[in-house]
């Protein structure tokens, strides 16, 4: 359930967060009006577009390759490892995809902008520490514990020496100078109090006035290939689409053994297992989250001073920000056509596999730079935008998104002919498939 805002302070962000959290009735979910609801559902995307950059970054640190100090044996274990984080990571871009359906179905505008890392300790509840963490036993637990089951059968001995091995990052709660929101202790916990929230808007404000936003702007199966990516159109709907994400995080109904938690479990099991057996036993390459630049807001950071590292990390910056904007122009699209629409999302997932997730794969091999020997660049997934990514005029939208594809491409390809042998032919490969979706924008036009 969702409490209060945590004794301190009373100056004006206190206030704010006060009047749109609602009064925290258990009867309401603390969601007691449409704007704490909108707010709350906000969190949620951020938490879940967070989430998924977290999985992503393990699964790009782990190594591909017997020449990388892995045996035969241990690289099968660890290539297992690494599609299983890539198709938990997947689901998690499901569940951000299910959370702006919910959002549009309210009448609000997509969120896919998020707080860039490091952030400050106070940024989430102390349970729901947000880190890019390179594959290992403190990451794989971290994950568990952030997946770990609700509520868990008092019976079910094995779940709860299941939840023992789930152990949260450390928080130093003396970090906190502002109010923050004590929204929840599991991100199950987050949705189920969304779910009472809007029972009671429905109830309150009548279905036909809540579900107020356009049928035609849900995102769904036919254009993204997720069977439980359902349209959310009134409660029911709703509540199916919350019901995806808790379960497939922790388990429906206690099965929790092939939810995101039990797998993740499982992973450890097996990492301990060879660990134990060779101790010299490292999955992952020596990797540290790393910027291209400084952090606006002051939080140092690590930062890249290897040329070649730079130019990789800065194009895949570059594709990861053109993804969020096609995607923020599919879920608040105005006049685009159905095969518009298609072209978007085609476009947005072929981004993810043919360009972000190769260069994170990559770019975990190169050097950070000659002041950190040794170390390798892992994606800190930088933004470098405050405000969200949505292009509001179409004509506008479609030549700006198609704009950004080609300088990138071009970009891509000078940086082939400057960079390290290893990275040309990565580049190279960047370099053709976003000038292919730059050309499939075009001809959608």
């Amino acid at each position: 359930m969702i409490d209060d805002v945590t004794p301190g302070p009373h100056g004006p962000l206190a206030s704010v967060l006060a009047i749109r959290r609602g009064q925290g009735d258990a009867h309401t979910g603390g969601l007691e009006h449409r704007e704490a609801l909108i707010y709350t559902l906000g969190k949620a995307a951020e938490l879940e577009h967070l989430i998924m950059v977290q999985y992503l970054f393990a699964a790009f640190s782990l190594k591909q390759k017997v020449d990388e100090g892995l045996t035969p044996e241990t690289l099968a274990a660890v290539l297992r490892w690494r599609k299983t984080l890539l198709q938990i990571g997947e689901q998690e871009m499901l569940h951000l995809a299910l959370v702006q359906n919910l959002l549009t179905a309210v009448g609000a505008a997509p969120r896919l902008a998020r707080p860039n890392f490091p952030m400050p300790a106070y940024a989430y509840p102390a349970g729901v520490r947000i880190e890019l963490l390179p594959f290992d036993e403190a990451a794989l637990r971290h994950f568990a514990f952030l997946e770990r089951p609700d509520g868990m059968d008092i019976e079910d001995a094995e779940g709860f020496e299941a939840i023992a091995r789930a152990v949260a990052l450390p928080h130093d709660e003396h970090d906190e100078i502002v109010p923050h929101l004590q929204e929840f202790d599991t991100i199950g916990q987050l949705y189920r109090s969304i779910q009472v929230g809007l029972e009671h808007l429905a109830d309150r404000l009548g279905p036909e006035r809540l579900f107020i936003g356009p049928p035609n702007a849900q995102a769904t199966e036919g254009h993204f290939r997720w069977p439980e990516l359902v349209a959310v159109t009134d409660l029911a709907s709703a509540r199916r689409a919350i019901d995806t994400i808790v379960e497939q995080g922790e388990g429906a109904r206690g099965e929790w053994r092939d939810a995101h938690f039990g797998r993740l479990l499982g992973i450890l099991d097996e990492y301990l297992e060879l660990k134990q057996a060779d101790p010299g036993f490292e999955p992952a390459r020596p990797v540290v989250a790393a910027n291209v630049r400084p952090q606006p807001t002051g939080v140092v950071v690590p930062l890249i001073s290897d040329a070649g590292t730079t130019r990789c990390m800065d194009l895949l910056n570059v594709a990861y920000e053109v993804l969020l904007q096609l995607l923020s122009r599919y879920f608040a699209h105005t006049d685009e056509s159905p095969e518009q629409l298609a072209v978007l999302a085609d476009v947005s997932v072929g981004l993810m596999y043919t360009a972000i997730r190769p260069l994170g794969s990559v770019v975990t091999t190169q050097p950070v730079g000659p002041d950190m020997p040794g170390v390798t660049a892992g994606p800190g997934f930088e933004l470098f935008y405050q405000v969200d990514y949505l292009l509001p005029h179409r004509e506008a939208a479609w030549v700006l998104m198609e704009e950004r594809l080609r300088e990138a491409a071009a970009f891509a390809r000078r940086c082939g002919e400057l960079c390290t042998p290893a990275l040309m032919e990565p580049l190279a490969k960047a370099a053709r498939s976003l000038e292919k979706y730059a050309d499939q924008l075009q001809a959608a036009t």
